[in-house]
């Protein structure tokens, strides 16, 4: 008896062990409600090839599943809703045209909702285009969003439109490699953390990149171009701004607000409308290598931000390199090293890189005009010009701000990247 159990025992053992087959793909045709019954009938895990044409939107994927679409394969939610929403953990939407969504910012339609639920969810390699919001990343955890191409909708003032990429209360979340244009924010991101936004690029926006209450999280290899503010971080503490390009951004490329213990770093900021770089009651910060140039204001610097650090970075050919309000000295420099200043006339008699004479970017008569601008039609006149002379000649009549006591000679190269050789994020 024991010779006739022993080999069916062993069978069963394999077959308790043995690996699952994969779930099978099933071919969806396009048109009627296919998309919907197949998503309704599918087992966990199984794919759905969309095939070309269009696909009614307006569903819920409740279920772990991949949505991968053939070429000219479009997803239409005809105006109403959200065009896909996704409570399922592990979901891969993937290759699709996403278009068609509604126009309520109360029930934020987007192109793709991943709701509370939708941890790990991949969003990746799609064309999202003329839907109120493309991507709101909304309690998932841990979700990707790469390499999609988000185009908002122009119909409506640029206020009124939805953001790129919406992400809320979604830690972890990681944003990548994605060509975002036409919307109101590129990225809004609100009471979150420890998430990634890198190497994406943004076009015709309010702002690129909007932080309000998001902490621990990182901004590195962006481009942002011609936007209205480049990176925008608010109330907000230990993010790192990194290797990001702000160009021809019309307010500010960088602004802290409110932003503490922060790392902003290698950033290039050229041809901004109206200043570089921005920081309101913003404390022990890190600024550090980056390169603000061409605009009307390098660095605004005001509302008692205190124990900041701001070494080895260029200021090129700004109207105004700094302007600072205040009546003590702040002091740019630290361990030999200061900042580079084009238009400070230094000299460096030992070669060391360093000049040999400190650097005050503000006298009182700067202070006169940012308080006073009708007082510019007295540039010219002796008796400014004898004050001007006076402060330079002698330093201690000058009413406090900021000194770099180690200027640096040669200024920080940071080069505008080829972006369509870095939108995966490398």
């Amino acid at each position: 008896m024991l010779r006739l159990l022993l080999p069916l025992l062993i069978w069963l053992i394999w077959v308790a062990w043995s690996p699952m087959a994969p779930a099978a793909d099933r071919e969806i045709p396009a048109g009627g409600t296919a998309l919907a019954q197949a998503i309704e009938n599918a087992g966990a895990g199984e794919t759905l090839r969309l095939g070309p044409g269009r696909h009614r939107g307006g569903i819920e994927i409740d279920k772990p599943l991949t949505l991968d679409c053939a070429p000219g394969a479009r997803i239409d939610g005809g105006g109403q809703g959200s065009v896909l929403e996704v409570t399922a953990p592990d979901v891969t939407i993937t290759g699709c045209a996403i278009t068609g969504s509604g126009n309520d910012h109360e029930s934020l339609d987007s192109g793709i909702r991943l709701l509370k639920g939708a941890d790990e969810a991949r969003v990746t390699g799609n064309r999202l285009t003329g839907n109120l919001y493309g991507v709101d990343i909304h309690g998932a955890r841990d979700a990707l969003v790469a390499r999609n191409v988000i185009e908002g909708r122009q119909d409506h003032r640029m206020n009124e439109r939805g953001n790129g990429v919406y992400v809320w209360n979604a830690p972890g979340a990681r944003v990548i490699g994605n060509d975002v244009r036409w919307g109101r924010d590129g990225i809004f991101v609100n009471t979150s953390h420890s998430n990634a936004f890198v190497g994406n690029r943004f076009r015709d926006l309010r702002f690129a990149v909007h932080y309000m209450y998001a902490n621990r999280s990182e901004v590195r290899g962006n481009l942002s171009i011609g936007n209205g503010l480049g990176f925008a971080v608010m109330y907000s503490r230990g993010v790192k701004i990194i290797d990001n390009v702000s160009v021809n951004d019309a307010e500010h490329g960088v602004m802290l607000n409110y932003t503490n213990g922060s790392e902003v770093r290698d950033n290039l900021v050229l041809g901004g409308g109206t200043k570089c770089l921005f920081i309101y009651n913003a404390h022990k910060n890190e600024i550090t290598g980056n390169r603000f140039e061409r605009c009307d204001i390098g660095v605004h610097f005001t509302a008692g931000s205190e124990r900041n650090r701001i070494t080895g970075n260029a200021f090129v050919g700004n109207r105004t390199q700094v302007k600072y309000v205040g009546s003590t000295w702040v002091d740019w420099s630290e361990g030999g090293r200061g900042n580079y200043w084009s238009d400070f006339a230094g000299y460096d008699l030992d070669g060391d890189g360093i000049a040999d004479a400190p650097y005050r970017p503000n006298d009182s008569m700067d202070h006169i005009l940012w308080t006073q601008p009708a007082a510019k039609l007295l540039l010219g006149s002796p008796a400014v010009q004898l004050v001007k002379w006076a402060q330079s000649a002698f330093p201690a009549l000058l009413p406090g701000g900021v000194v770099d006591r180690a200027p640096m000679m040669q200024p920080v190269e940071i080069s505008i990247p080829d972006w369509e050789l870095r939108h995966d994020g490398s």
